[in-house]
C-alpha cells in the first residue's frame, strides 16, 4: 500500500485522501449490493421504501458529497490534518497487532463525532441530510452533506494523528469504517443472533438511530460497534415501527435545498436580534434549542 500512495501521491502531486479513495473504489460493490436488496424485496413484495425519486436524490447527494470531501481536502483539511501530525508525540505503525486497536480507537472517534454531529448545531446542519430521507434503504446511506469538510469532520480524528497515527492510514481506516456502515442501512435484513446485536451495530440498531419516534431520537451513534452507545447510555433497540425523518422535515428532492436549509435557519437564528451570547449560542447549542422569547416551528 505504501508504494501505491506513493505512486498516487507522485500523480495527484500531494497527499491521497485515501478515504474518498476507498470508498469510490467500493461504489461498484454498493451499487451491487443496493440491486441485490431491490430484488430480496421485490420478492417479499415490500418496495414501499424504494420510490425512484428518493433514490436519485440520494444518488446525486452522494455524488456532491463525494465531489466537496476531494476539493476540501486538496484545499483544506489534508494540509490541516499533516499540520497536526508533524506536531505528534510517537510514531504509532500500522501492522497486523496494532491494525485491532487502531480500528478501535477510530470507532472510538467515530462515536464522539456522531454523538456531536446530533447535539451541536453547527455539526447537525452537515449531518441533518444523511437523516432527512424519508424512506430505508441501502442508497440512504449515500445521502451525504458536501458540508462535512467545512464544518470540520475530521477535527474528531486529530487526536489519533497526535498519538502518532498518520493521516492517511487513519483515513483509511475511517473508510472501512463508513464502508461498513452502508450495509445497515437496510430493511431487507431482521434481527441477527443476539451476540451479533450485543456487540455490533446491526440494521436493526442503525434503523432506530434514523427513526423521529420520541425514543429513538439520538440513540445508537456507533459505527461498526455498538458497544459504545451501551457503555455511555446512548443504546436504544428497535421495538416499535420506525418513523424515518427528522421532526422538522424538509419537503425537497433538491440538493442544494437538502445541503444548505440547516445552515440557512442557523444563521437568520444568530443574525435575530438580542444579547450576542445568545445569539452564538445557536451555533454550539443542541438542534431543537430556541431562545427564550423564541420557540421553533
Amino acid at each position: 500500500m505504501e508504494a501505491i500512495a506513493q505512486s498516487l501521491e507522485q500523480w495527484l502531486g500531494g497527499p491521497v485522501d485515501w478515504k474518498q479513495i476507498i470508498l469510490i473504489g467500493l461504489t461498484p460493490v454498493f451499487l451491487a449490493a443496493f440491486a441485490v436488496e431491490w430484488f430480496v424485496m421485490a420478492r417479499r413484495g415490500r418496495l414501499r421504501q424504494f420510490s425512484p425519486k428518493q433514490i436519485f436524490t440520494n444518488l446525486n447527494l452522494g455524488g456532491a458529497y463525494q465531489v466537496f470531501e476531494l476539493i476540501g481536502h486538496a484545499l483544506v483539511f489534508m494540509a490541516a490534518m499533516h499540520w497536526v501530525y508533524d506536531h505528534r508525540i510517537a510514531d504509532v505503525p500500522l501492522n497486523l497487532w496494532t491494525a485491532p486497536l487502531l480500528f478501535l480507537l477510530v470507532e472510538f472517534c467515530y462515536y464522539w463525532f456522531h454523538r456531536t454531529s446530533h447535539r451541536v448545531r453547527w455539526f447537525w446542519c452537515a449531518h441533518v441530510v444523511h437523516h432527512s430521507g424519508e424512506e430505508m434503504n441501502l442508497t440512504t446511506a449515500m445521502r451525504q452533506s458536501m458540508l462535512y469538510s467545512l464544518t470540520g469532520y475530521w477535527l474528531f480524528f486529530t487526536p489519533l494523528m497526535l498519538i502518532g497515527i498518520s493521516p492517511e492510514w487513519t483515513l483509511a481506516l475511517y473508510a472501512l469504517n463508513l464502508a461498513y456502515q452502508y450495509f445497515v442501512h437496510t430493511e431487507a435484513v431482521d434481527k441477527l443472533p443476539a451476540w451479533v446485536e450485543y456487540v455490533f451495530v446491526t440494521p436493526s440498531h442503525h434503523r432506530a438511530h434514523h427513526g423521529r419516534n420520541p425514543q429513538y431520537i439520538d440513540k445508537n451513534y456507533g459505527g461498526v460497534l455498538i458497544l459504545f452507545d451501551r457503555l455511555f447510555g446512548t443504546f436504544e433497540p428497535e421495538v416499535e415501527k420506525v418513523d424515518y425523518g427528522i421532526v422538522r422535515q424538509v419537503r425537497s428532492t433538491n440538493i442544494l435545498t437538502l445541503n444548505l436549509h440547516e445552515f440557512i435557519d442557523m444563521m437568520r437564528d444568530v443574525m435575530r436580534p438580542g444579547p450576542l451570547w445568545l445569539r452564538l449560542k445557536h451555533l454550539w447549542a443542541p438542534p431543537e434549542w430556541a431562545r427564550p422569547d423564541h420557540k421553533k416551528p
